[in-house]
């Protein structure tokens, strides 16, 4: 009876423990990532295609329809969606440490957990943030280079051969780098902890910040890491990060297991 009973945490409960971890955690998380990639490698690609896809056609999108400034926020932009395109790695990567069935069947598993709730509420402070940056990033673009260009010819002769171009490509990559790392902060724990346990967005967002700012530059890392696997991932058409994703989001699992003390949450 009561190892079946599910525990609460206040919403406003103190975050809970984090761990200070070390470079090789880093490496290690990454290892274990690749390593459970590689168990589930067909039908993971099969499903890491959707994540891609939707990147190039939010991008064939842009520069079909008169919004070629907003291409680079956009394809940069699908890196903070990240977090939330990994949820079905998440549960797969907690349904494989449990020793239960885990395949690609089970990625949208994730909607079944007790904090589904919680998980909606994070990722619709994720998806905040990316409008927010397309916000930004247009509001830049107007106020540098002025109205959109005609061709993708016009923007790219505008962007690179002049002053203001290169404005916007320093203030623009500035004001990006601030808004990965604000995701970062807010989904590194909070997602994959709500996948595991129920214990309010609230509380996951809450320890999540503190798992970032108890370990700053080894974070400031694991963000260079992770975008330069999404850079390479999306040069060939997005079609790279169909490897990229799942590995990093089962990375980012592992990561989790070593940021925070599990044996502090509720069961669930």
């Amino acid at each position: 009876m009561a190892a079946s009973t599910i525990a609460t945490v206040s919403p406003d409960a103190p975050a809970l423990p984090v761990r200070r971890i070390t470079r090789a955690d880093l490496d290690a998380a990454l290892r274990d990532g690749l390593r459970d990639f590689s168990a589930h490698r067909g039908d993971l690609i099969f499903v890491g295609l959707l994540y891609p896809a939707i990147g190039f056609i939010a991008g064939a999108a842009a520069l079909g329809n008169g919004l070629i400034p907003y291409f680079f926020p956009v394809a940069a932009g699908v890196a903070l969606l990240g977090p939330i395109a990994a949820l079905g790695f998440y549960e797969i990567a907690r349904r494989r440490e449990s020793g239960l069935e885990s395949d690609w069947s089970h990625f949208l598993d994730v909607v079944k957990r007790p904090s589904i709730d919680s998980i909606v509420a994070v990722a619709g402070l994720l998806l905040a943030v990316f409008l927010a940056w397309l916000i930004v990033a247009g509001g830049l673009y107007a106020l540098l280079l002025g109205p959109p260009p005609e061709s993708i010819g016009a923007f790219l002769t505008r962007l690179f051969t002049t002053r203001e171009g290169w404005a916007l490509i320093l203030v623009g990559n500035l004001a990006g780098l601030c808004f990965a790392w604000a995701v970062l902060s807010l989904s590194i724990v909070s997602l994959p902890m709500l996948v595991d346990r129920d214990v309010g967005a609230r509380l996951a967002v809450r320890t999540s910040i503190e798992a970032v700012r108890a370990n700053r530059w080894l974070m400031a890392r694991w963000g260079i890491i992770v975008a330069a696997l999404l850079v390479l991932g999306a040069i060939p058409a997005f079609i790279g990060l169909a490897f990229v994703l799942p590995w990093l989001g089962y990375s980012t699992w592992h990561l989790y297991t070593r940021l925070v003390d599990r044996e502090a949450l509720p069961l669930s």
